[in-house]
């Protein structure tokens, strides 16, 4: 490939990366109602919570605020996910200037975990029949975090224990406990809502069905669809800043904001398992690179990859060990083939792999770990390209010499002058000095024995006798 071409090919890349960045939006938001009329606008937050979700709600409210919505509903259905991308959707909704409701819609959808904050963060907070809210309890590294209470003793099942004010026994886990505790007890204080349940939630990971959320004053209200939130929140004054906004939402249309490029190709980047494949990608892209020195395509294809894949790992939460146990392993895997080790190597590579893969990502978070198949099979690629270039080196090391002067042994010859032992021969059409029997005679057929330097050692060329 000539300069100018990998110039092209550069200039386009760049080009591409411009356009992706200015198209990273949310797209058109769709109709402004009839007559001008103000529209809702709705945003669907489905799934793990994670930094594509907290940037589609960012610029969601940043659309709506510019189309001059009356308001803003988030409809939920999440397990949880992130905590910094939680803090980040909350601090949109606390920063906005539209009011914003949260909905858990349709029926059967949760918002537990980081659900649950964003639900209290809201202006408005409302729930569908047949779905659930709670269960905020904060995960760290390697699991849940202890839920607190009192160690359990012999006779004390019939004793209650206090258990949402006895902190969690391990101190780091106190800390985060306490943390998110306070958090969500001063946004229920902020919007007027149950801050006695809310810590609860977090300190002892309780649920709450939809009637029992609405009786104790944890939601605002109880809808069957948008049309009919709507309804039921016409009239409602909520806090908007300092100044209180009475909300005036009763017959409004409603338009969906769909997530822009940017976001989607975040949300795909991010997912973990495809993180995970996007290294690999990359790390054995600049391996055939380096191997094949000026094929420039797996060299691109691997830095593209590569860079994705650590931009990915930079909003996640990755266990640093297990990034370095992943390089290490692929670099045992890289080493069989230029080390004699018969296998160790590679075998340790292969083990190396998969427990850098199960530690790779932090904590317990629904979402964030990686698949066993996408481990299993990333595994077997890796072991099986391990195998595919030692049985390579093996058949190279077995195979004869073809090039160097070792690789003329056996060929045949004819003499050309020939004095007391030594003289010049003719091989393959190249004149070669050569010492051996003193009774040849020129134009004799002779046969190459060894080499000694440039120095051929020649004898007659014995008949092959047929057989009958």
């Amino acid at each position: 490939m000539n300069r100018r071409t990998q110039f092209a090919l550069t200039a386009a890349l760049l080009a591409v990366l411009m356009a992706v960045q200015h198209s990273f939006s949310a797209e058109p938001i769709g109709s402004s109602g009839a007559e001008g009329l103000a529209v809702v606008q709705v945003l669907n937050i489905r799934g793990v919570i994670g930094p594509a979700t907290a940037d589609f709600v960012r610029s969601g409210v940043a659309a709506a605020r510019e189309q001059g919505a009356p308001l803003i509903i988030l409809a939920m259905d999440t397990p949880g996910g992130l905590a910094e991308s939680m803090r980040t959707i909350i601090h949109s909704i606390l920063a906005s200037p539209v009011p914003v409701a949260a909905f858990v819609h349709p029926s059967g959808s949760r918002a537990a975990s980081a659900g649950t904050y964003i639900l209290y963060a809201a202006h408005i907070a409302a729930m569908a029949p047949g779905t659930n809210l709670g269960a905020a309890t904060p995960v760290q590294i390697g699991g849940g975090l202890p839920l607190p209470g009192k160690e359990p003793q012999p006779g004390d099942e019939d004793e209650e224990a206090p258990a949402s004010r006895e902190p969690p026994r391990d101190a780091m886990a106190a800390k985060i406990v306490n943390d998110a505790a306070a958090y969500i007890r001063s946004l229920a204080e902020m919007r007027g809502r149950n801050a006695e349940w809310a810590e609860r939630s977090v300190r002892e990971g309780v649920s709450l069905a939809v009637n029992d959320a609405l009786e104790q004053k944890v939601i605002d209200v109880v809808a069957a669809d948008i049309p009919e939130l709507l309804e039921k929140i016409d009239g409602r004054a909520v806090a908007l800043g300092e100044s209180q906004v009475t909300l005036e939402t009763a017959g409004l249309d409603t338009s969906t904001i769909q997530p822009g490029w940017r976001i989607r190709l975040l949300s795909f980047v991010t997912n973990p398992n495809i993180a995970f494949i996007l290294i690999l990608v990359g790390v054995y892209g600049l391996i055939f690179e380096f191997a094949n020195p000026g094929a420039v395509g797996p060299g691109v294809v691997g830095v593209i990859c590569l860079l994705v894949g650590f931009y990915a790992l930079n909003v996640l939460p990755v266990n640093h060990a297990g990034l370095g146990l992943l390089f290490f392993a692929i670099a045992l895997m890289v080493a069989e083939a230029f080390v004699p080790s018969f296998g160790v190597l590679g075998i340790g590579g292969i083990v190396a792999f998969v427990l850098a893969a199960t530690m790779l990502f932090k904590g317990d978070i629904p979402g964030f770990r990686l698949s066993w198949p996408v481990i299993a099979t990333a595994a077997a690629v890796s072991g099986g390209l391990m195998i595919f270039v030692l049985g390579y080196a093996f058949r190279a090391q077995r195979r004869p010499v073809s090039t160097g002067v070792e690789s003329l042994v056996g060929r045949p010859a004819r003499v050309l002058e020939w004095s007391g032992g030594g003289g010049y021969v003719r091989l393959e059409g190249e004149r070669w000095k050569a010492v051996g029997e003193a009774d040849l005679a020129p134009q004799e057929r002779v046969e190459v024995l060894e080499a000694r330097g440039l120095v051929l050692v020649v004898q007659k060329k014995q008949p092959q006798l047929q057989r009958k």
